[in-house]
């Protein structure tokens, strides 16, 4: 949606360093090494100077596509994600993208650029992409906003930026920088060294006292893994601390992966099924990490716990914001590894009414797999365990918002990889340039790897135009789109909820014919086939597109139930 080809033109080249080579220096002594975003008339300082640097850049298509590219590189690396967008509406398109990077914790260093400093301050004067406040409009989706009006000031704003980024609660950054304080020569000599360390945020020293004594009389533990165990990389400590406490563990999605699927005290992530928050409620101390117990995780708001419980997490607004508890404000990884260190192993087996721990989980699993299998849903059932039977055991995976992604919510086991949706903030589109991201990071840190990205025919057209990138860079994706005609999870909310659907129907591509007009292979396939076709893609080299027309159901909601 950015200008290219209008607007205040750039100075001639002087060969005189600028406040975009400050830009790309600053970036490169902190550790960057790939960029994401689309050029744009306020930007193109910027990309003048990277011209001159060693940043690698990855053109998107669409803004919000290159916000998704850079979250995804993040989640599969570990690393700081780095956007540069152009101004007014190149920066307002990446919103959305940024929503869901900010709703999970992803951290990202956004550069936009601006207008030139004379037109700020809402003076109406007519330039290309003005804004009255342009910073203003991420200010739901970031977590600062910076403008930065002299070029000194970028090294040390960039560095600071990149803190906080890192910092937990982890996030989007948001730094602007005026087109000519990114095209004026300056004085500033080129950045030799950046540090960027994370603030230290651990629990208090009193509420891990009173979590242990509460843990230690506790004859029903329980706990719950939400997505900031991952951030938090808080895994070792929560599988020492479930096994000492004989708890079992239940995943939410955005924590699917934090807990081993098949340990014996793995409730594995069926969060939103009925037996399960039966199980939650009994308990008599339920530890909450890194999960703000919201809609999902609650069974949408029906989960009604008696016991007390202990909430972790790094953000202070989560804490105690559904449900009334012990709140400790800390990265997961150091409140568990605190809890861990401080936590004897029981000397008594907990009871759940005559039951052991491990008899629970089991019985509870079982009673999951016999509702799912009284509904006729073995096309689903099995239409999933061929994905996961194709995947290997490494293989991140991208999951768009769509029914196969709630089925995977449920009952992906993502084994040695990692299992990333857009559930945070829900938008469509996330999956297929999240993956390209993620497969280019792995590239970057010399880890290659091919990843999937997996879509519904709806969610797959908010993202399409990136199969020109994954083709120009030749990125080593998968992407399986489910097509079923429409926006297939809201058809099934519609016609449950009014007995009709309205305008969830859709015409589409012939994605296959579209993807080798990209010069992309791909296959459509019965849903059958998924799994060979899969396993032929994961052979191949670059990127290619995988096919299934069907209509795949959900399982029917327990929540109705109460």
């Amino acid at each position: 949606m950015a200008d290219h080809g209008s607007g205040t033109p750039a100075p001639k080249e002087t060969g005189a360093r600028n406040g975009g080579d400050l830009v790309v220096e600053t970036l490169e002594a902190l550790g960057a090494k790939t960029v994401f975003g689309i050029p744009g008339q306020h930007a193109l300082g910027l990309f003048d100077a990277m011209g001159r640097g060693n940043l690698h850049f990855v053109s998107s298509r669409v803004e919000n596509n290159s916000a998704f590219a850079a979250d995804g590189y993040s989640r599969a690396t570990g690393e700081v994600g780095v956007l540069f967008l152009s101004t007014g509406p190149g920066a307002l398109t990446s919103l959305a993208g940024l929503q869901e990077a900010y709703a999970t914790g992803v951290p990202m260093v956004v550069v936009a650029s601006q207008i030139p400093l004379e037109g700020l301050g809402a003076r109406r004067k007519g330039m290309l992409h003005q804004l009255d406040d342009q910073k203003a409009s991420a200010a739901n989706v970031t977590k600062s906003q910076r403008l930065i009006q002299h070029a000194s000031g970028i090294p040390s704003a960039i560095q600071d930026a990149w803190t906080e980024a890192i910092s937990s609660p982890q996030g989007p950054v948001w730094l602007e920088i005026p087109q000519n304080v990114l095209l004026d020569p300056i004085m500033v000599p080129p950045v030799e060294d950046a540090l960027a360390e994370a603030a230290d945020n651990p629990p208090r020293v009193e509420l891990v006292r009173e979590a242990i004594k509460w843990l230690e009389s506790a004859e029903r533990p329980a706990i719950i893994a939400g997505g900031g165990t991952r951030r938090g990389r808080a895994e070792k400590s929560l599988l020492s601390i479930a096994e000492k406490l004989q708890a079992p563990v239940i995943c939410t999605p955005g924590g699917n992966g934090a807990f081993p699927w098949n340990h014996e005290l793995s409730l594995q992530s069926w969060i939103e099924d009925r037996y399960m928050t039966e199980v939650l409620e009994d308990a008599d101390v339920l530890v909450v990490v890194g999960s703000s117990l919201g809609e999902v995780t609650s069974n949408y708001f029906t989960f009604e716990p008696r016991g007390r419980i202990i909430q972790i997490d790094a953000e202070p607004r989560v804490l105690e914001s559904n449900r009334p508890g012990l709140g400790i404000r800390a990265d997961a990884g150091q409140a568990l590894a605190a809890l861990d260190e401080a936590l004897p192993v029981r000397s008594t087996a907990p009871d759940w009414h005559g039951s052991t721990p491990q008899q629970l989980v089991k019985e509870s699993l079982a009673k999951v797999r016999a509702r799912l299998e009284s509904q006729d849903l073995a096309k689903e059932l099995k239409f999933m365990a061929d994905i996961r039977e194709a995947v290997p055991a490494g293989m991140q995976t991208f999951w768009d918002m769509t029914i196969a992604a709630y089925w995977g919510w449920s009952c992906w086991d993502a084994r040695e990889g990692q299992f990333h949706s857009a559930q945070g903030a829900g938008g469509l589109g996330f999956a297929f340039p999240g993956a390209i991201g993620a497969a280019v990071g792995l590239e970057t840190l010399g880890k290659p790897a091919r990843v999937l990205a997996v879509s519904g025919d709806g969610s797959a057209m908010y993202s399409i135009a990136e199969l020109a990138t994954a083709k120009q860079h030749n990125v080593p994706v998968t992407w399986l789109i489910v097509d079923d005609g429409g926006y297939g999870i809201l058809r099934e909310y519609m016609v449950g909820a009014f007995g009709k659907a309205t305008a969830t129907e859709l015409a589409r591509p012939d994605f296959v014919k579209l993807a080798e007009s990209f010069g992309i292979p791909a296959t459509r396939v019965a849903p059958g086939e998924v799994g060979d076709a899969l396993k032929a893609g994961f052979a191949a080299d670059g990127p290619n597109v995988v096919v299934v027309e069907t209509l795949l159901r959900m399982f029917e909601p327990t929540h109705l139930d109460s």
